[in-house]
Order: C-alpha cells, then structure tokens, then sequence
C-alpha cells in the first residue's frame, strides 16, 4: 500500500510512489516555492556556536601576562 502525505507547501495529498517525480512535493512549482523559501533563508537549521567568546575572559585570557613563559 503506498503512502500518502501531504505537501509541505499546498497541503495537497501526494502519493508516494516510484513514478511521484517530486515527492513530498505534488508538483515542481510547489518544489521550487520551497527552494525559494531556503534560498530567502526563510528556512533555517539552528546552529549552536560551538565557542562562547564569554568564556574566555573567565579562563583569564583577558590578563595581559596569561601568554608571558615562565
């Protein structure tokens, strides 16, 4: 039994199969409306800066002989 979903974009119910050429989309134009949302940046995977720069100047690299060799 193939699957059915709706478009992300239209709502319209699309079936999943091997001739559905723009699955999950039910048409290309609804395909492109989304690139165009990515392409806008109007879709976004959140990302985490993986550095806090705050958290250098509790580590002391803020004092002026942190760098100095003994």
């Amino acid at each position: 039994m193939p699957t059915t979903v709706n478009c992300p974009i239209c709502k319209k119910l699309v079936t999943w199969e091997p001739q559905s050429s723009f699955k999950p989309f039910c048409s290309e134009r609804c395909k492109m409306i989304d690139l165009g949302d990515w392409a806008d940046e109007k879709h976004a995977i959140p990302v985490k800066a993986p550095i806090d720069p705050e958290m250098f100047d509790d580590m002391g690299y803020d004092e002026g002989d942190f760098f100095k060799q003994d």
